[in-house]
């Protein structure tokens, strides 16, 4: 069975993210999505709360699994049995950056690759950094994330409308 991850913060997960999940679950038996808990960032949404919306958006998708995680990846898929990592990429800094973590993995351990996606072109602005701007802004967030995300948004800050 070949099993990949996809690890991210996820906070919140966008459309660019579940593009990224949809291509993936195409390509491998199973797809672990892997909320990681990062320390060094303030979350915006607990990872509970983040891995029940990532379950209700890719619901659609029978060889996709979401869980949480945290300490080293490398750990988590030597646990998992997986041997793959996939990464989505929107630009050239986010390939210069996923490069240089794709070589620290495989410095980790030898066995594991990752595989790069790049972001459907009407998606590579839609960043989690900036739908949290946008919310804290009380912006527009419709279209840039999954509805349950827009919903879940909306409820936490009160609104009716994101």
């Amino acid at each position: 069975m070949k099993r990949a991850i996809c690890s991210g913060s996820f906070d919140p997960v966008t459309n660019g993210h579940i593009d990224v999940f949809e291509r993936a679950s195409l390509m491998f038996d199973e797809l672990i999505v892997c909320v990681f808990n990062n320390v060094k960032k303030k979350p915006f949404l607990p990872v509970e709360k983040r891995v029940k919306l990532i379950e209700e958006a890719v619901r659609h998708l029978p060889n996709v699994r979401v869980d949480s995680f945290d300490g080293l990846v490398t750990r988590y898929m030597e646990e998992h049995d997986a041997h793959i990592i996939v990464r989505g990429v929107r630009s050239v800094k986010d390939l210069e950056y996923e490069q240089n973590e794709a070589y620290m993995l495989r410095h980790l351990d030898g066995r594991l690759d990752t595989v790069f996606l790049l972001t459907k072109p009407e998606l590579s602005f839609v960043s989690s950094s900036a739908v949290r701007e946008l919310v804290n802004f009380g912006g527009n967030i419709r279209g840039l994330v999954p509805d349950c995300v827009e919903r879940a948004i909306a409820q936490l800050h009160g609104d009716s409308e994101s």
